[in-house]
């Protein structure tokens, strides 16, 4: 395993990390009022916005999963058309999931919403940037030792500690705190945010320590 491939991924994930925390920062000097618990809402698509925005470009910068393939135009747009097919039916996923879960049906129906998107921001768009509207390879990463580069190792990570963030950020919201951040779906957004930053930092040196354990084959 090359060691400029780690630090490539490395550097791609503090890239990440950064924008979140740039996304509750710098809107605040051009909106009045800003703040991540003040206006969520707002927060919930700045956040959303600025993390697909920067997982795109470093996708079509680094280029981790290339095919040695050369693809027609039609096939480009026909595949770009599916990945926002596919991100549109994974927010409507998650959605339902959340409400199963026991989010409210009909009141805070964009608030459920943007939660089901920013989730799927974390973790189908990475997919789809990596890994292309292929559900049978969205399988394979996921099931046990189907990662096949250092990207998809990461793949797994942040997705696992973002979901694992929502779901632990539940946990404050029932208790009788009367805390500003236990109203829907704050401490759930921020669950997954900090799970998603905490599998961003944890996946690059977790592949560091176990690079010698860790060969990936092509199937």
């Amino acid at each position: 395993m090359r060691e400029a491939e780690v630090r490539r991924l490395l550097c791609a994930n503090l890239l990440c990390a950064v924008s979140i925390v740039l996304a509750a920062v710098v809107p605040a000097f051009f909106l009045d009022g800003f703040s991540v618990l003040g206006t969520h809402l707002t927060w919930l698509c700045v956040c959303s916005v600025c993390v697909a925005t920067l997982n795109i470009i470093l996708h079509l910068v680094l280029k981790p999963n290339q095919s040695p393939k050369r693809r027609s135009f039609a096939h480009k747009i026909s595949r770009f058309l599916k990945c926002c097919i596919y991100f549109f039916m994974s927010c409507i996923l998650f959605h339902a999931i959340i409400v199963l879960y026991g989010a409210p049906l009909i009141e805070s129906v964009t608030e459920t919403f943007l939660f089901a998107v920013l989730l799927s921001t974390f973790t189908t768009l990475q997919c789809l940037c990596l890994l292309g509207p292929n559900i049978q390879a969205w399988i394979r990463v996921f099931s046990k030792n189907g990662a096949m580069s250092i990207w998809e190792s990461s793949l797994q990570i942040t997705s696992m500690c973002s979901i694992l963030g929502a779901w632990f950020g539940a946990f404050p919201i029932p208790l009788d705190w009367d805390r500003p951040w236990q109203v829907w779906p704050i401490s759930c957004s921020l669950g997954a945010t900090f799970g998603y930053m905490a599998g961003l930092i944890i996946a690059p040196l977790w592949i560091h320590w176990n690079r010698k354990q860790l060969t990936y084959k092509s199937r």
